[in-house]
């Protein structure tokens, strides 16, 4: 296992908040931060030390980036496998490509979430919409429609509830192939996020409990609001996927949990998570600091929940009323990732609150004119 040290150089691929996270976490433990972005004035290029500025598929800029960096990482999966692929082949990255290629594309994701033993919902993989068709009977009504590539905060997919409405998943297929799931009657989402270095060393964070709003993750909870068996065959779930990909950094494994505590893999993001910043105040190790240990080639910590918490996000409509309510919530944490302009429904930042009481600061957060 590669060691990289503090005053060696990471490189990241892709300049948004998680990459400046990521980046602020390493500059604590001295390294030194390049990054990839085709925007200067990045959130994460405001705090790198290097900054290259082109498209994620230049090949020019990521060998630059190989150059440069000691070691490479990214921020998103959404980047171009390809070159990444190549870029592995010049330059030390430890989480390899593989794992960006089976991520993206939710067929290939769904296939290798089965092959681990994990639990998903049923679901048939068609490259047409006749192809769809002549297979919806396997899955049944109501079902999802998935694009196979792209799709975020409930983009790129349709609740199909009959038959006679299969149409409306038709224009899906000029983006990509799809998938089709049989919808599950779930009670709450979960997410577990597992790290892990390449000697096979893994630990998970406290498991979070997420609400949307708007397909947009609004609060994470943590812990979870279940079950204790439910944690376990969460993390147990986590832990055969991320072993079957021989995991080298992060993996966020989005759940459903159903009405009789059984659980339901929906999805993978291999990189920090919306649901983990909570672990910056709220944990021993932060995702961010776990991230660069593992990443580097070093010995991970067992992180541990200092008090229960909940993460807020922040999106563009909340940035004026959230600089107003700044003095009355002094146990407010709040992190603004330094983006221009403050676009409705873009995420600007979060807040973290630890908490005696879940439930009554719940209601206070609620009752507050910020989020309404």
């Amino acid at each position: 296992m590669k060691t990289i040290l503090p005053g060696q150089t990471i490189g990241i691929i892709g300049g948004g908040q998680l990459g400046r996270m990521m980046g602020l976490a390493a500059k604590e433990a001295g390294f030194r931060i390049a990054v990839l972005d085709p925007v200067m004035d990045s959130p994460c290029g405001q705090i790198a030390d290097i900054r290259i500025v082109a498209p994620y598929n230049d090949e020019a800029a990521l060998e630059e980036l190989g150059e440069v960096s000691d070691v490479i990482t990214y921020e998103f999966e959404n980047i171009d496998y390809e070159g990444l692929k190549r870029l592995t082949q010049i330059a030390h990255v430890p989480q390899g490509a593989e794992l960006v290629r089976i991520t993206q594309n939710r067929i290939n994701e769904k296939a290798e979430i089965t092959a681990s033993g994990a639990p998903v919902a049923n679901y048939v993989a068609a490259q047409t919409f006749e192809e769809l068709a002549s297979q919806i009977a396997e899955v049944g009504f109501p079902c999802i429609v998935k694009t196979a590539f792209g799709g975020y905060d409930g983009k790129g997919q349709v609740k199909i509830d009959s038959e006679k409405d299969l149409h409306e998943a038709e224009s899906l297929f000029t983006h990509s192939a799809c998938i089709a799931e049989a919808f599950v009657p779930f009670t709450k989402e979960i997410s577990v996020i597992i790290q892990r270095n390449a000697e096979g060393q893994s630990y998970c964070l406290p498991i979070a409990e997420n609400i949307h709003k708007h397909h947009i993750l609004h609060e994470s909870i943590v812990p979870a609001r279940v079950h204790e068996n439910v944690l376990a065959r969460a993390e147990e779930a986590a832990m055969k996927i991320a072993d079957h990909l021989n995991l080298i950094g992060t993996l966020a494994v989005e759940m459903f949990v159903l009405e009789n505590d059984e659980i339901i893999i929906n999805e993978l993001a291999p990189r920090p998570h919306n649901s983990g910043h909570y672990s910056i105040e709220a944990c021993s190790i932060s995702q961010f600091h776990q991230h660069i240990r593992a990443v580097c080639g070093w010995p991970l910590r067992k992180p541990k929940l200092w008090a229960p918490s909940i993460m807020v996000n922040v999106l563009g409509e909340h940035i004026t009323p959230l600089s107003k309510a700044v003095k009355d919530h002094p146990d407010w944490s709040i992190h603004l990732y330094g983006k221009a302009e403050a676009k409705e429904k873009r995420k600007m930042g979060h807040i973290t609150i630890m908490t005696d009481n879940i439930e009554e600061t719940l209601e206070e957060i609620e009752a507050t004119s910020i989020w309404s």
